[in-house]
């Protein structure tokens, strides 16, 4: 466990604009900082950081809360992994106890297999290092390829002992359970039982993702070996951890040079991003050979719009370049093309020239892909049906890009490169358009029906719309707790032994709940109002301050959800809450809480007295129901006289 004064100093040290800007490009907007949400498809920059409360906001998805909680929820970590994560970056010495055997059990699925991939990276490159056969093919393959010591550390390159079971068993000794060695995809089992080890003999590649977290490992076959083999390449599996079409390789060495550069090169294979970092350039991902998917151009655009496709000049490489590309336009990536001359990749090609030399060639050889793409279909072509489906297609690309603008102003340049009325290619493109709409709308009231068969039919709409009206004024509460729990609400009371006192709005509102033997249904509100009694009595006025900083995570994000406006105003505009109207709107709130309170109670009464039979105990609930319906009516009235004033 991390003790509190730990997590204060962690808290204080964090700084989240920093932190944000790991995993988001962040700019300048007055005193806070705006960029795309990593946390949902976002067009236009609508996540919004403040330095000064320490807190983020998306007004777009309403994703909320402190560092610790971007982390958690960014990295999908536990409170305690995310806090770890903190400490590291900002070298703080974390003190635990050791975990017992029972908790060390308990350890979630996906800290095991991130903690076997950890050590199993050290594994390999210390076998690359240290051992002779490490040496002599491992080193000998990567020292072929130019790769200094430097490069293959940051990468952590390693390599598998050729023998089947060396890994596995040396896993085993370090106390790691066959379990977790077959999930990470490390161990493969058998039909028998045993098991071997997926990469022996391979030079390995570790798939490290935007935390610095092992997910994965890629591993190349050697020597003579790799002429005609089926695999040259052997990946791990799918697993909790790690889902090829979500990764990118180096996005992590990476993320930095792009964020900065404003840029990313895609690449295909692992040498070619490892060589381009040895050239001096690191904003360079790869995708591995797999077709680009929407996860992949999402985790890019988090950093930067702006991607320049770099493939050798072959038939491959230009089917590479035209491969997953309509994707990239829908999400607003802007894409560069650039094939390299004489048969060379970007492997090679970084080998011969300096990153000066590289970068310049970039410059002036980069071709806009649609220019690229109009080049490759119609060059040569005369066939009036291949000529007409080759604009066909450059059309449908030009179709699913969501800025008007851009959309219209390469539908001009298309009609100038090609020879046809601009007229006639915007009808085109507008039954592509048409045409995707129909189908995202077919594909919704899919998605809607198979919804509605997974909701049982309810009985009676009363009792849902009770609830949905209970819970919107429950969360109102809250919402005046958190904003404003630590301030006066009632002022100069009396106590029985003539001392005088104040109420603060929560305590307010907890001492009345309380008083009639209520509580908040919703588990979470509950624990919130309680915990802001507490700092109340404790001393703490600004209550949200002290939530936002607390320990339990979901109040946490709670507290920067609800003690945010949905539209950011200006310091100026705000308005100072006076006691008087904090006064009504605790009273407002509370009696339309009782209110519902009570309907709820005379809906669930009227439902037992129909189902009754005359008798003595029916007329006891009708009795109780007559009662309900008398406070019901004196509220209403409370509240009547409320809202005219």
């Amino acid at each position: 466990m991390i003790d509190r004064p730990t997590i204060d100093r962690i808290m204080d040290a964090a700084n989240i604009v920093d932190v944000v800007s790991e995993f988001v490009s962040l700019r300048k907007s007055g005193a806070n900082f705006k960029g795309l949400c990593p946390f949902h498809d976002d067009r236009t920059p609508s996540f919004s950081v403040s330095p000064a409360r320490g807190i983020y906001k998306c007004f777009s998805c309403g994703k909320a809360g402190n560092v610790v909680n971007f982390i958690m929820e960014h990295e999908q970590m536990t409170y305690v992994e995310a806090l770890k994560w903190l400490a590291r970056k900002y070298h703080i010495e974390i003190k635990e106890r050791e975990l017992t055997a029972e908790e060390k059990q308990q350890e979630s699925e996906r800290e095991s297999i991130l903690i076997v991939n950890e050590w199993a990276a050290d594994y390999f490159n210390t076998l690359l290092r240290d051992d002779p056969d490490g040496q002599t093919i491992g080193m000998a393959y990567f020292r072929s390829r130019g790769f200094r010591d430097d490069i293959i550390a940051k990468f952590k390159l390693g390599f598998a002992h050729p023998r089947r079971d060396t890994m596995t068993a040396e896993a085993r000794k370090k106390g790691f359970k066959d379990e977790y060695l077959i999930k990470s995809g490390l161990s493969v089992q058998r039909d028998d039982g045993s098991l071997y080890d997926r990469f022996a003999g391979r030079i390995i590649f570790p798939w490290i993702g935007v935390s610095g977290k092992v997910t994965a490992f890629g591993g190349r076959v050697l020597d003579s070996r790799t002429k005609g083999v089926a695999q040259k390449y052997v990946n791990s599996p799918d697993s909790v951890v790690y889902h090829k079409d979500h990764e990118l390789y180096g996005i992590f060495q990476a993320k930095k040079a792009i964020s900065k550069e404003d840029c990313v090169f895609m690449v295909e294979g692992y040498t070619d991003v490892i060589s381009m970092h040895q050239c001096g350039i690191e904003n360079v991902v790869a995708n591995s050979g797999t077709a680009l998917s929407v996860f992949q151009i999402k985790l890019l655009r988090r950093f930067t719009q702006n991607v320049v496709l770099l493939y050798d000049g072959d038939e491959a490489g230009i089917h590479a370049a035209m491969r997953g590309t309509d994707m990239m336009l829908a999400e607003g990536m802007n894409i560069k093309v650039l094939l390299l001359p004489d048969g060379d990749d970007p492997d090679s090609f970084a080998r011969k020239h300096t990153a000066e030399d590289f970068r310049n060639y970039i410059s002036t050889h980069q071709t806009d892909f649609m220019e690229f793409k109009t080049n490759v279909l119609l060059k040569g072509v005369s066939d009036p049906i291949k000529r007409s489906e080759a604009i066909q297609s450059i059309v449908k690309s030009i179709s699913v890009i969501q800025d008007q603008i851009v959309r219209a102003t390469y539908v001009k340049e298309c009609a100038s490169r090609i020879g046809i009325a601009e007229q006639t290619l915007i009808n085109e493109m507008n039954k592509f358009i048409r045409r995707d709409r129909e189908e995202k709308v077919r594909a919704d009231e899919r998605e809607s029906l198979k919804k509605e068969e997974q909701v049982p039919v309810r009985q009676s709409l009363g009792p849902l719309s009770t609830d949905m009206r209970t819970a919107q004024v429950e969360r109102m509460i809250i919402q005046l707790v958190v904003r404003h729990g630590g301030e006066v609400a009632f002022s100069g009371l009396e106590a029985e032994d003539g001392t005088v006192y104040n109420l603060s709005v929560a305590e307010s509102i907890y001492y009345s709940l309380t008083e009639d033997g209520l509580q908040l249904a919703h588990p979470l509100y509950q624990r919130v109002l309680e915990e802001a009694v507490a700092l109340v009595q404790e001393g703490h006025q600004m209550v949200r301050d002290e939530l936002l900083r607390h320990t339990d995570p979901e109040i946490s994000t709670l507290a920067v959800q609800l003690g945010e406006d949905t539209y950011q105003l200006s310091e100026h505009m705000q308005m100072k809450v006076e006691e008087e109207d904090l006064r009504n709107q605790v009273s407002h709130l509370l009696l339309d809480f009782r209110m519902l309170i009570l309907q709820r109670r005379i809906d669930e009464v009227r439902r037992q007295v129909a189902g009754m039979t005359e008798g003595e105990q029916r007329q006891e609930m009708m009795s109780e129901m007559l009662q309900l319906m008398n406070m019901r009516s004196e509220i209403a009235k409370r509240l009547g006289k409320s809202i005219v004033m």
